[in-house]
């Protein structure tokens, strides 16, 4: 499975590759620290994720910005998005999910319950 990870915070990035090492040691996390960068990289892609998960304050473009530009493109109408956030918004995740977000989740505080979260992260991918 691989996961393309819009997050700017190098600690979350690692914790949430050594939770889904836990999980799945196959599963292949590429990370991206801007919004910009993300969809660059999406652009030259030759192969559609399985996941993609976007921080909703990633630098550049936020994670509606970026579920917004995926809406817009057929390729990427199949591909599990969730955003991950420390913002309890409700009005962000009433537009992430409006926007295709199979789930708006709160960053946990705990290893123990970053690796649940991961856990049901990859639960949603059909």
């Amino acid at each position: 499975m691989t996961v393309l990870l819009a997050e700017d915070d190098i600690d979350d990035q690692e914790l949430l590759a050594e939770a889904f090492s836990e999980i799945d040691p196959n599963i292949r996390l590429i990370p991206f620290t801007s919004g910009r960068k993300f969809l660059s990289y999406l652009d030259e892609l030759p192969e559609i994720p399985d996941m993609v998960v976007l921080d909703y304050n990633i630098p550049e473009m936020n994670g509606a910005e970026i579920l917004r530009h995926l809406q817009d493109d057929h390729r990427y109408q199949t591909v599990t998005k969730l955003v991950w956030s420390t913002s309890d918004s409700s009005h962000y995740e009433r537009s992430c999910l409006a926007l295709g977000a199979k789930a708006y989740l709160i960053k946990p505080t705990s290893v123990n319950a970053l690796v649940s979260m991961a856990q049901r992260m990859v639960s949603y991918v059909d």
